[in-house]
């Protein structure tokens, strides 16, 4: 594959590539391949390259960096390479075709615009007389399924930023309007268990099905109306169940039943206290949870003075200024959970993320650029 030679040309370069989550049905190794594209690219820039591991994933975070001032302060800049899944798309998913003022195909808008402004930024200041701090991005693996890819990155490699570390830029599509505050999650899956039996004396089986309708009446009248955690600029707390699975022949009385809950959390919650809510709740019933995953929410405080840093950048370049929440989830929970000043924003709207014709405006994505470009070289 050629050099691109414009930023369409990279982001067209970067929606060519299969890089659906092998949890969402993407083949393994497309996140792989992407990362050895890019980064032959970053060498041939004159940028720094290493791979990092991330536990529990075949996949590696690709970081490539631009270090003119040894000791000097950092900027760091991250964007995912996955994407969901192609299924019931209207256009070529991996097309990256323009028309209109736009770029479409699956990860345009999230997130692969984001990651080529960055990249094509990282590019300009590789170049530049003027290069007053050390930068560094991120191209983090799984953020659409479990985020692993971001939580061993906090874990591991953000330390050697951390004391003198500026902040954190997270790609995202947030029409570059800067989101200092989101929302995190807590889900679990709960089971219940059964005697199994042949359907044609049921009294011989205890249902598991029958127990976990029990279960989830508790959850929709007792617990979730409870849930009622409010923040001014991320929302309002949510939980909800959405899946359920149970049985395994209609001619057989089950033995297990499951669900999986959703817990959206508001700054100010933690899991420690969700699962005891979750715990109350449930008492006197017997049943079974595991399959914790945890996203922690990300409060404005942290990133104050970094988002005050970036303003000027963003007014500069005509952007809209004022600090945002967010009802969702990114990889700056992680990030700001490890002592990292973290701020989302990207160009692209969220309403063309994960669609059917998912793309994103040239213009947003050349303005991202400039921002991120310009944030390298502010004083």
């Amino acid at each position: 594959m050629t050099t691109p030679l414009t930023l369409e040309a990279l982001l067209a370069q970067m929606v060519s590539f299969d890089t659906v989550n092998p949890l969402f049905g993407g083949a393994v190794g497309g996140e792989e391949t992407l990362a050895a594209h890019l980064e032959k690219l970053a060498l041939g820039w004159g940028l720094q390259t290493r791979r990092a591991a991330v536990e529990g994933n075949s996949a590696r975070n690709l970081i490539v960096s631009c270090e003119p001032v040894p000791g000097g302060e950092w900027l760091l800049f991250e964007s995912h390479l996955d994407t969901v899944s192609v299924a019931g798309m209207t256009i070529a998913p991996f097309g990256g075709k323009i028309e209109g003022g736009r770029l479409y195909g699956r990860g345009a808008c999230d997130t692969k615009g984001s990651g080529a402004a960055m990249f094509w930024a990282m590019r300009e200041y590789a170049r530049d007389a003027r290069r007053p701090r050390n930068v560094a991005m991120v191209f983090a693996v799984d953020e659409e399924a479990r985020m692993t890819g971001a939580q061993a990155f906090a874990k591991k490699e953000l330390k050697e930023f951390l004391p003198k570390l500026r902040g954190v830029i997270v790609g995202e599509p947030t029409m570059l309007r800067p989101v200092v505050a989101h929302n995190g999650v807590v889900r679990w899956r709960t089971m219940t268990r059964g005697r199994a039996a042949h359907s044609s004396d049921p009294t011989k089986g205890v249902s598991a099905i029958s127990a976990m309708l029990r279960v989830v009446e508790k959850l929709e009248s007792n617990y979730i109306p409870g849930v009622q955690g409010v923040h001014p600029m991320t929302g309002r707390a949510a939980a909800s169940v959405n899946v359920i699975r149970g049985g395994t022949a209609v001619n057989i009385i089950p033995a297990q039943c499951e669900i999986e809950v959703d817990r959206r959390t508001v700054p100010g919650e933690t899991a420690e206290q969700v699962l005891r809510e979750r715990d109350d709740a449930m008492a006197g019933f017997e049943v079974e949870h595991d399959l914790l995953y945890v996203v922690p929410s990300m409060d404005e405080i942290l990133g104050r003075d970094f988002h005050r840093w970036i303003s000027p950048v963003l007014k500069g370049q005509g952007c809209d200024e004022t600090p945002r929440g967010a009802p969702y989830v990114t990889d700056a929970s992680h990030y700001a959970a490890a002592g990292a000043p973290s701020i989302v924003l990207g160009p692209g709207d969220l309403a063309q993320a994960h669609t059917k014709d998912e793309w994103v405006a040239l213009d947003q994505l050349r303005t991202a650029s400039l921002v991120y470009l310009e944030l390298m070289r502010a004083r």
